[in-house]
Order: C-alpha cells, then structure tokens, then sequence
C-alpha cells in the first residue's frame, strides 16, 4: 500500500510539474547570427509560443562553431525547461564526426521535437551545360574531377549532399566551400563554379530569373518552394536523402513532464496555419514530432553523416 501511495505522489507531483510550468521566461538559444535561417525560425516559433502560454520567450543568438557553442551553452544551463536550443543537423549529427567536442548531442541532449525540415536545391550555372541531373552526372563522369560545386563551408549540409552525391552516383566532382551561402550563391551566379547546393529560398529568384538552372532537390520529397525540381531520389538514385532540420533540445536531465510541456507547445505553435504559413514563405515545412521519434531520427542521422564524412575524408577547417 505504502508502495501504491508512493507511485501516486511522485506521478501527480510530475503531474502538477508539468502544469506549473513555465512560470517565468524560456530562452530559446540559437547558434548563428540573427537573420539566418535558424534565427528566422526561431523568432516565428517565440512569437507565437509567448502568446500561447502567457511567459516571454527569449532568442538568444549564441553564434559560432557551426551552432556547437549554442548547444554546449545549453548542456551546461540548468535542466529546468527555461533553456532549450533551436539546433541543425550539423551541431547535433555532422559536426561530433569532424571535430572534438566537449559534448555528446546523443548522450547530453533531451530530445523535445523536430521543428522544420527542408530540402537543398542543386543549382548550376548556364555554362556548365546541364539542365538535368542527368546532364550534370554525365558531364562529371566525362571529366572527372573538373566539374565544381560551392557550398556555404566544409561539413555544411550543401558539403555533405555533394559528398553523398558522389558516392552514389560514383563521380568526383570538386567542393569550393565558401564563407556562407551567400557569397555561394554570388559565386554561382558570376560563373565561379558549375553548381551550387542552395537552400530553396536562396534558390528562387535566381531561377525564376533563369540565371541558373535548378536541377535537383536533395529531400525525398520536392521542396515546396520548388515543386517542379524532381528528387534527386526519383532521378535514379532511390534512397538518397540529404536534408537541412533543426529540432528543439533540453539539457538531458530535464523532467519528462517538462519536457512533455514543451512538446505540446511547441507542436501548439508549429500547427497554426499563421505560423506554419510564416514558416513555408522561408522555405522550411514545419515537421512536428514525439521526442522518441526525434531521438530515433538523430541516431540515423549521425550514423549516416558518420559514413559520409569518413568515406569522403572530410575535415574541418
């Protein structure tokens, strides 16, 4: 009986836990300067999460290290719930795999849900005379190793959809990492390179210009920015699948109830068709999940950019 009683206090205290929270404001912390991609998704996120439950939700931009310095501040913060980071694929699954880190995302992360997932749009200059897929695979088998592709910096999600690329197709092609996406794509656009692996939103005008060419979307699904570029998976390479997503995390020892709350909000907010509307104008699909199954997902991810990055012999600058 004494047993029974025990279980039912600790249930309803971690009931009455996940009520009472938040009682006073969360800090979102993101790992690139304002105005990037992140930072944009995060602001929406905030804006909406803060009218819902009557508590300020802060941005707090943690720039630097490819977002390993937002996530390692976050680690250390008290596992309270009132700090949670808004992270990419390449601080959490790429970045363990080409540095040392003080951190281990699978181990000292709670996972609370996937927020947006999107696709990489490959995009080529007119001369380098491929308007398909197709064309540029063909194009890089005929002189291997003189085909080039730009991406936003080495171990970027542009980088590793090249990397993938060339081991499935089986081409060499030759990565020139630029010091952002946005000097990519001026590179791309003057003639500097044959290809640029772009986000959709970056892509758009250049296409709709028809400066470049958009070839292939790197997702299993097409992007809806771009919803007539076909996959690079339904191009004739099935299975492949390199996209951008950026999940929100808890320290790991944060309280299942809490980490339930934050859940609930934050599905709240990545529902609404204002914020979802707000969200899609940037490209990006809101993608809400459980924590399981973004704990699930990570795993994979890290394994699959672990093979990449090995294979490929990548390093970080």
């Amino acid at each position: 009986m004494r047993k029974l009683f025990a279980l039912f206090a600790l249930a309803f205290a971690g009931s009455a836990m996940g009520q009472a929270f938040p009682s006073k404001p969360i800090t979102m912390v993101v790992g690139f300067e304002p105005g990037g991609g992140t930072d944009t998704v995060a602001r929406v996120v905030a804006k909406f999460m803060a009218d819902n439950i009557g508590q300020q939700v802060v941005v707090e931009n943690r720039a630097g290290a490819g977002g390993n310095i937002a996530v390692d501040h976050t680690i250390k913060s008290a596992p309270d719930g009132y700090t949670i980071v808004l992270a990419n694929v390449g601080a959490l699954t790429v970045n363990p795999h080409l540095m040392k880190l003080g951190y281990d995302p699978l181990r000292d992360l709670a996972p609370v849900t996937m927020a947006v997932v999107f696709p990489n749009i490959i995009v080529t200059h007119p001369k380098a005379n491929a308007k398909t897929l197709a064309e540029f695979i063909q194009r890089a088998k005929e002189k291997p190793n003189t085909v080039t592709y730009g991406s936003s910096g080495v171990g970027g999600a542009g980088h590793l959809a090249g990397a993938l690329l060339e081991q499935m197709a089986q081409i060499h092609l030759v990565h020139v990492p630029y010091k952002g996406g946005g000097p990519a794509m001026r590179g791309l656009v003057g003639g500097e390179i044959d290809a640029y692996i772009s986000t959709p939103v970056a892509a758009l005008p250049h296409v709709t210009s028809g400066r470049v060419f958009a070839i292939a979307a790197t997702g299993l699904k097409r992007s809806t920015a771009l919803p007539g570029v076909p996959t690079i998976a339904e191009s004739g390479f099935p299975g492949y699948e390199a996209v951008n997503w950026y999940a929100y995390l808890a320290p790991a020892k944060t309280p299942r109830p809490i980490i339930e709350r934050l859940n609930q909000e934050l599905h709240k907010v990545l529902r609404m068709p204002e914020a979802a509307s707000l969200l899609e104008k940037q490209g990006v699909d809101p993608d809400p999940s459980t924590p399981e199954a973004l704990g699930a997902y990570m795993k994979r991810e890290y394994e699959t950019w672990g093979k990449v990055v090995k294979q490929a012999n990548i390093k970080a600058e």
